[in-house]
Order: C-alpha cells, then sequence, then structure tokens
C-alpha cells in the first residue's frame, strides 16, 4: 500500500534557483516551457481481497481475530437489512425520508473498525453503519427517523441526519460538505489539545466539488491537523455520475495537490478499508497532519427516497455491481474459506436483524412526539423576546386553525 505525499517535476536542463528572495514553489528553474495537464502515472487503487473473497496475490491476511471479523460481518449484514425495512417503512409513509447505503457496507465497517472511541467523527449522511459500530442502537435509530420523544435531536432534523455526543459522532447536516471545514478545525483542537485522537471526515465523490472541500484540505493542510478526509466515491453525485464531474484521475490527486498523504483504495473491500483507515489514523495521529483517503465503491440504491436512480442509470448496470463486486458476498466467502462462519450464517443473521429492527420500529412509532414548545429551545439560554413572540404566533394561529389543518400536531401542545 503506497500513500503519496507531494510529487516534484523536474526538467532536463537548467539551474536552481538563486538563494535570494524567491517564491517557495518556484523549484527548478529551466528554459523548456511546460504545460503539465496530468500526472504522469494514475493512483492505483489498493485491495486485499478479490471479488471472490481471495486474498490478492502481494497481500497479507488482515491482523483481525475472528471475533471481530464476524462481527464486521454481521453488522454489514445488519445495516442492510435495516435500511430494507426503513425504506419501505417511507415508502409505506410512515416516515417522510430516508436513505439507503447499499453497496457501501464495507466502507462502514471497514473504516469504523480501525478507529477508537476517543475519535471524532463528521459524516455526511450514508454513513449509518459508522455509527452503528460505534454503538447507536437500531432503537436509536428508528427513534431519531420517527422524530418521537427519544430522538436524539428531539425531532428538529430530518430522517437519517444522526448525531450523537456520547459516540463523538456531530450531528449530519443536510447543506453539502459543510463538514470539512468544521472537521479540519476540530482537528485542530485535538491538536492543540495534546490528544491522541483524529478526526475523521466523511463525504462524497459530490462533496468534491464544493468549495468547502477546498477550503477544508486547505486549512487542515496549512494548519497541519490531525484529519483523515474519507471520500466514498460512489460514481454518482444524485443523478450527476462522476463522468460529469471532473475530468482529473478522481479525488486522490486534489490530495497530492495539497501536499497531503493520500491513497485510494478498493471501497467494496472490507479488508482493504481497515488496513488503510489503520494506517492513515496512525499517520494523523502521529505526524499531527491531514490524511485523504478515496474509497472507489458504488451507490446501490436510489440516491435518496425522493429519487428515482432508474432515470439515470440502467437496471443493468446496478444488477452487475450487485453481483459481481458486492462486499458483503466478498467478507463472507472470505470467512466461509476460513472455515469462521458456517454456511447459512448470512440467513440466520438476516432474520434476527429483520426481527430487530421490525420491533424498535414499531417500539418507536408508539412513543410520544415532543411538545412544540421545543421548536424554541437549546439555541439561547434563556428565550429572548423574538422568540416568544414567535412561539405565541405560532400557538394563536394554532388554536384557530390546528384541528383542521394540523391534525398531526394535537398529542404535541
Amino acid at each position: 500500500m503506497a500513500i503519496a505525499g507531494h510529487r516534484t517535476f523536474s526538467s532536463a536542463s537548467g539551474g536552481q534557483a538563486g538563494k535570494g528572495a524567491q517564491h517557495p514553489n518556484i523549484g527548478t528553474f529551466s528554459s523548456d516551457m511546460q504545460f503539465v495537464g496530468k500526472f504522469k502515472e494514475p493512483f492505483v487503487t489498493y485491495r486485499v481481497l478479490d471479488d471472490f473473497g481471495n486474498i490478492v496475490p502481494g497481500a497479507t491476511d488482515p491482523d483481525v481475530d475472528r471475533e471481530k471479523a464476524v462481527s464486521m460481518f454481521r453488522m454489514m449484514v445488519r445495516l442492510n437489512v435495516m435500511d430494507s425495512i426503513l425504506y419501505e417503512a417511507q415508502r409505506q409513509g410512515r416516515l417522510s425520508f430516508y436513505m439507503t447505503n447499499y453497496g457501501e457496507e464495507a466502507i462502514h465497517m471497514g473504516s469504523a473498525a480501525a478507529l477508537t472511541q476517543d475519535d471524532v467523527i463528521f459524516g455526511q449522511y450514508r454513513e449509518a453503519g459508522v455509527l452503528l459500530w460505534r454503538g447507536f442502537t437500531i432503537q436509536e435509530v428508528c427513534d431519531q427517523c420517527v422524530a418521537n420523544e427519544h430522538s436524539s435531536d428531539k425531532g428538529r432534523m430530518m430522517p437519517v441526519h444522526y448525531g450523537s455526543a456520547r459516540l463523538n459522532f456531530q450531528t449530519i447536516s443536510s447543506p453539502l460538505g459543510t463538514q470539512l471545514p468544521q472537521a479540519a478545525g476540530a482537528a485542530y483542537s485535538l491538536k492543540m489539545q495534546g490528544k491522541d485522537a483524529c478526526v475523521v471526515c466523511y463525504f462524497g465523490d459530490g462533496a468534491a466539488s464544493e468549495g468547502d472541500f477546498h477550503g477544508g484540505l486547505n486549512f487542515a493542510a496549512t494548519l497541519e491537523c490531525p484529519v483523515v478526509f474519507f471520500c466514498r466515491n460512489n460514481g454518482y453525485a444524485i443523478s450527476t455520475p462522476i463522468s460529469e464531474q471532473y475530468k482529473g484521475d478522481g479525488i486522490a490527486v486534489r490530495g497530492v495537490s495539497y501536499n497531503i498523504e493520500t491513497v485510494r483504495c478498493d471501497g467494496n473491500d472490507v479488508w482493504a478499508v481497515y488496513n488503510v483507515m489503520k494506517h492513515a489514523r496512525h499517520i494523523a495521529v502521529t505526524k499531527k497532519v491531514p490524511v485523504l483517503v478515496e474509497a472507489m465503491t458504488y451507490r446501490g440504491g436510489h440516491h435518496s427516497t425522493s429519487d428515482d436512480a432508474t432515470r439515470y442509470r440502467g437496471r443493468e448496470e446496478v444488477s452487475v455491481w450487485a453481483n459481481t463486486n458486492n462486499p458483503i458476498a466478498r467478507i463472507k466467502m472470505f470467512l466461509e474459506r476460513k472455515g469462521w462462519v458456517e454456511e447459512g450464517t448470512e440467513e440466520k443473521l438476516r432474520e434476527e436483524a429483520k426481527k430487530e429492527v421490525l420491533e424498535a420500529l414499531v417500539a418507536a412509532e408508539a412513543k410520544k412526539k415532543l411538545g412544540l414548545a421545543d421548536l424554541f429551545t437549546d439555541v439561547y439560554d434563556s428565550l429572548p423576546p423574538h422568540l416568544r413572540e414567535q412561539e405565541e404566533e405560532m400557538r394563536r394561529h394554532l388554536s384557530e386553525f390546528g384541528d383542521d389543518e394540523y391534525p398531526v400536531l394535537k398529542e404535541m401542545r
């Protein structure tokens, strides 16, 4: 596994710049005019398992014991089942919104298993598995998606916008890319406090087209912040394929441009992701510098329940990925070959997860909603006059029109 730092471009002729005042990036002078359009060599993609769960030549068996490996497999299956049920629950009108993680399960468990609970996580909106691995329960997931009185965000956020102070997982925000500069700042804080931990910031290939991506990486590079920027390159930014997003060699080359140590891996290979994250974390924590990881994967489902992916990609494309490069199937074959799980284990795990999710969803739906007064709290220490006026106006409006226009709010008053 090679991690690229910075690359220099040398010339066939010319001399070194003088020792006087000069721009730090001048380097070597040359009489040859050179326009550099791309790196001479494309980034290699690190992998450990082939498509059939075999260790590829030259790779080593990951240093993970049976208990941990089986737990990672179990959690990948659990996440997949949870997605299936909650997606259908949204279609039934029981949830207002949902986003699945199909096809990216190896990214979640491979990266999360290499971190410590002291590491601070900034997610985008497709990292539910990372949170589950850290200890977030299925019940907490359902409570948040239903927005009941036990929701971690008090019902104020859209479904799947999870957060957990006890698990060091910052609350997810809808605006794309905002977590990148925030992660750089949080990592700088860890550095100033002398903490033996790093920040991990997840984002998609689409978020890398936002200005916050460049600002976040530049801040992290210049301030030498211990943060791992983890890009899930799943091929699509909602409906925009990567072929229309950028012309360069993926996202990885951008890290090198900022002098950030960078690596690309097979995001559907759980052991490649695990090894990369373990190494990236070590670099970030010990050297107090940022690292960029680009994990190449595929979004197996719609962008969200508000999206219809069949309008911009064929079913055959999705089927090919699901049948030939399935992250759950790859680790399953690996574990079966080692004798760590038996044939039929996946089916048993799916039945267990199905029962757990369905029970949690029903329990979440039976819980009360928070009161309307909670719409105005937790911003100011004491409620200021303008918010009091807004609350009073809202209650006057509801007293006049509430029963007919807002029947769902009856239990919240």
